[in-house]
């Protein structure tokens, strides 16, 4: 039922491996369910590309072992073959623990793992490593290899040789090729939108499975599992009074799980749709706006010249609810400096300038420092924080505009992000769906907030 796609490290060719085997199975006629460990936005866009579905985040640190057992069966169940790509190395989870990882949605799920690995540059030592990562772990299935980056025919039947000695099976054995290499920005893979000639890479990786995986032995590894339920089906649907929201959605911000949109649908919240980089005015009917993540320091001289867009934000802030997470935040600053370090005005609702600064990655549990917007005082909630900007305010926040105090692993606790009864700014990502006490309240707030 299903398989897990993992590898001893980042960078070893999970992405090309689950995109190659989704481009094939679509090729053939089979309809695909992507899923990805973790809390991350740019693999999932891919993935979702590429199967033509929604690509669905298990993730157990920030939505919870239920939530993850829900999506992946409720998911899952509604396409013929399911496949999950894990996240950095197998056993990576939080700090130097397992929390969280790829191994743990697999032994939670129940999924056997195959193991991606780089070969460039081995021979016998691949027996130690498999072996390792087979042995590690009792209640974690180890199927089968593939080897990535294989240089020749010779190197391939000596890697062969040596998994058979150790009793792997070997599914397939992918060769260097730099052309299919997946271009990367300053926080990982380039966004799906960002792809070359898309359907041509699409043929080719549907191609790349045809000729150099034992497809046979993958197909039973891909069934889909057999029953579920999608966890928003099972949440009474609201009928109305219809409070539509603004959400950002062009170039600079596009980091918003599915599940968000389709929980806000189903809330009778519709989506309506607005590009900051269009330089347009927010969409007169909309109660609320919602400022996802993305990449707005790669276009912060284009956004910086969008005058009408900033002039509209601003006068909307003053009206009307407002949701920004990450990049979605940076826009309600006074000045972001882009990837040259060049700085660019932004909207001014928010006292601080924002400037390249050092990476801030990892889960985060925070605590309110008092009611606001969507949090209660004292409530404990779990996010992800992943940004490589800091910020420089023009004065420091009072105490009762500091959304919460945040903590992660060795981090300390940390106040961070501003909290009004209208404005809810932070760093952290979190995961509205796996908490539809966030969105109830974000209906209260737009239903509670009268309109001009």
């Amino acid at each position: 039922m299903a398989v897990v796609i993992a590898a001893p490290a980042s960078g070893s060719g999970k992405t090309l491996l689950t995109l190659s085997l989704l481009a094939w199975a679509r090729s053939q006629g089979h309809s695909v369910q992507p899923f990805k460990v973790g809390p991350d936005y740019l693999d999932p866009q891919l993935l979702s590309a590429v199967a033509g579905h929604p690509c669905r985040n298990l993730d157990i640190n920030l939505c919870g072992k239920a939530w993850v057992e829900r999506a992946f069966h409720g998911y899952g169940s509604q396409q013929d073959l399911a496949l999950v790509e894990g996240v950095m190395g197998l056993f990576d989870g939080i700090g130097c623990s397992e929390a969280g990882s790829t191994a743990a949605v697999a032994k939670q799920l129940q999924l056997p793992v195959v193991l991606v690995i780089d070969a460039g540059g081995q021979a016998a030592s691949l027996g130690a490593l498999v072996q390792g990562f087979r042995d590690h772990d009792p209640d974690l299935t180890l199927a089968g290899v593939v080897l990535n980056r294989v240089s020749s025919q010779r190197h391939r039947d000596l890697l062969h040789e040596v998994l058979a000695a150790v009793g792997m099976p070997l599914l397939g054995c992918l060769p260097r090729s730099d052309d299919l290499a997946l271009p990367s920005r300053h926080l990982g893979l380039a966004p799906a939108h960002e792809l070359q000639n898309p359907s041509q890479r699409l043929e080719r990786w549907a191609r790349l499975a045809e000729e150099h995986l034992d497809l046979s032995r993958w197909l039973p590894l891909m069934e889909a599992p057999r029953s579920g339920t999608p966890p928003l089906d099972e949440i009474a649907p609201i009928t109305g009074p219809e409070l539509p929201v603004a959400v950002a959605v062009d170039e600079a911000f596009h980091f918003r799980y599915a599940e968000t949109g389709e929980l806000l649908e189903r809330m009778a919240m519709p989506l309506l749709p607005w590009s900051p980089l269009a330089d347009a005015p927010l969409p007169a009917e909309a109660r609320g706006l919602i400022l996802p993540g993305g990449f707005p320091e790669q276009h912060a001289e284009r956004l910086g010249q969008c005058r009408t867009s900033q002039s509209a934000l601003r006068g909307f802030a003053q009206r009307h609810p407002i949701y920004a997470e990450c990049g979605g935040m940076l826009l309600l600053g006074q000045q972001l400096n882009d990837l040259n370090g060049t700085s660019h005005p932004m909207a001014g609702v928010l006292p601080f300038s924002a400037r390249r600064g050092a990476l801030q990655v990892g889960y985060r549990q925070m605590t309110p420092r008092q009611d606001g917007l969507l949090l209660r005082h004292e409530e404990t909630l779990q996010g992800h924080e992943f940004h490589r900007w800091t910020l420089e305010h023009d004065r420091p926040p009072s105490a009762g505009s500091v959304l919460w105090d945040i903590e992660g692993w060795k981090t300390g606790r940390t106040p961070e992000g501003w909290g009004t009864q209208r404005i809810h700014a932070s760093w952290i990502h979190l995961h509205w769906a796996s908490s539809s006490m966030i969105c109830s309240r974000w209906r209260d707030a737009l239903a509670a907030d009268p309109m001009p």
